[in-house]
């Protein structure tokens, strides 16, 4: 099972915002964002992100325990590392996902359209005080529990 996300419209539908929840964790919260009469950025953001399956944007990242400062959510050491880490790769795949959403929005073509074209559907449809669900899909990255757990005992053995 991956990260749960549910977005949802607060102030009578001009805004959005969204929790979500990773298995065996605490559900934390994002930013709320204006929604108008398009998709959140955040939601345009997940939907592209997951359509292109890029791993390390900000939900990719998010869902293998990345701790942003835009999220409620206790920042931590190897959640910041996270992000150190991949860095590049986020800064890239933000600049990718934002043209293939401004891309869309002025219907020009693009592989994460349809998929927009039919979250956008789905985010008219939701009611104010309902959810609109999605999910991440489940990611491991091995190597950065290893080398974090290194680095702790190389930090706590006695010089």
């Amino acid at each position: 099972m991956g990260m749960q996300v549910a977005f949802y419209k607060v102030d009578g539908g001009r805004l959005c915002a969204w929790r979500a929840h990773l298995p065996k964790r605490r559900p934390f919260e994002g930013t709320t964002m204006a929604s108008g009469r398009d998709l959140p950025h955040d939601l345009a953001q997940f939907v592209a992100e997951s359509t292109l399956r890029l791993p390390h944007g900000f939900w990719g990242l998010l869902a293998a325990g990345a701790t942003f400062e835009s999220v409620r959510r206790r920042r931590t050491r190897p959640g910041r590392q996270v992000i150190r880490m991949h860095h590049a790769t986020l800064i890239a795949t933000e600049h990718l996902v934002n043209g293939h959403v401004a891309a869309w929005r002025v219907q020009s073509p693009t592989p994460a359209g349809p998929a927009l074209d039919a979250m956008l559907a789905r985010w008219q449809a939701l009611p104010v005080g309902a959810e609109l669900r999605v999910e991440w899909p489940a990611v491991r990255f091995h190597r950065l529990r290893q080398s974090w757990s290194r680095s702790r005992s190389a930090a706590r053995a006695p010089a």
